[in-house]
């Protein structure tokens, strides 16, 4: 997702030996907070010592047994890995624009992200493992169409089986939990606070902050993602909001209308879309969606193609709203 060319590195001194790589991702269905992408690699022949490290799916783990393991594998010389931190404006951005860009395919595009720069490092990649989404054939594939020399497995409850798969679902667990966290607001309201909960839709306490961070008018924070149906059962509390805009419109003669533009249920997914004739001169009222606000002063969206490398010796940065897209060691 937006993965910029990482800076001169030199690769691990085992990159040239055959090598295998795990992903998983953590935070896909919560409404708060980003999703994140973790990779781990490690030379084929430590595959059975990467057995013995005690890697089992994060969600099984404790969070206090999860930060240790993921300290373990940063200081262990046989293992790389690294992190697409995909921001929750990124994810509404892409989910509701005109072309859309649906989860499944947002995540694909992620994990092929990652295989690419590890290659990119000079890491002779010859096995992938990850969990499936969507059709694990199809995605396999996929996979194998765009890395014809890499042999791929794609399959259910990855981050069970393969261990490999299972230390990258702890580098994205945490990376999430962490940044989560530490999240840093880039509005200035003063009635912000951080007892969000898990983020999960069915948390009750996650339900109580979004109630509580609602504007009737510009919707959510930037930490909520707006695009998910959890956040149409706000909808009775918003109010109309009408935008007069220009808009190229050409007709069938190559005239330009003005359109208005009608803004309703800002900050989620309308239920429905609707176009209507307003004026026999060509105005139109366009039911539309939209989840930036000014009332929270918020900071510009981050933008993906601006992407940078962060390589603090802790492996992983405090959440700021300008969050790397990802992370290396």
């Amino acid at each position: 997702m937006g993965l910029e060319e990482a800076p001169p590195a030199l690769p691990p001194k085992w990159a040239s030996k055959p090598c295998i790589m795990g992903i998983d991702e953590a935070g896909r269905g919560p409404v708060l907070g980003p999703m994140v992408y973790g990779c781990l690699y490690c030379p084929r022949t430590y595959q059975k010592t990467l057995s013995t490290l005690n890697f089992a799916d994060s969600k099984t783990l404790k969070e206090e047994k999860r930060e240790e393991l993921f300290e373990d594998l940063k200081a262990d010389e046989s293992i790389g890995w690294a992190v697409d931190v995909i921001d929750p404006r990124e994810l509404s951005a892409k989910m509701l624009k005109r072309s859309k860009i649906n989860l499944n395919e947002i995540s694909h595009d992620s994990a092929m992200g990652l295989i690419h720069k590890v290659l990119n490092l000079g890491v002779l990649l010859t096995e992938v493992y990850l969990d499936t989404v969507g059709d694990a054939e199809k995605y396999r594939v996929k996979l194998s169409e765009r890395f014809p020399n890499i042999k791929f497995v794609v399959a259910k409850k990855a981050d069970s089986l393969y261990p490999v798969v299972s230390g990258a679902s702890i580098v994205a667990k945490v990376t999430r939990d962490r940044a989560l966290r530490d999240w840093v607001f880039g509005e200035t309201a003063e009635d912000l606070h951080r007892n969000f909960g898990s983020g999960y839709p069915g948390d009750p306490q996650t339900k109580k902050w979004l109630e509580d961070h609602k504007h009737s008018v510009f919707g959510f924070p930037t930490l909520v993602r707006f695009s998910w149906g959890t956040c149409t059962s706000y909808s009775k509390d918003f109010v109309e909001v009408l935008w007069e805009a220009d808009v190229t419109d050409e007709d069938g003669n190559g005239r330009s209308s003005k359109r208005q533009l009608k803004l309703t249920n800002v900050g989620f997914t309308p239920q429905k879309r609707k176009t209507e004739d307003t004026e026999s001169s060509g105005k139109e009222q366009l039911l539309l969606c939209c989840g930036r606000s000014n009332i929270f002063q918020s900071a510009e969206p981050h933008d993906s193609s601006e992407g940078n490398i962060d390589t603090d010796t802790d492996g992983i940065a405090k959440h700021t709203n300008n969050i790397p897209d990802c992370l290396w060691i």
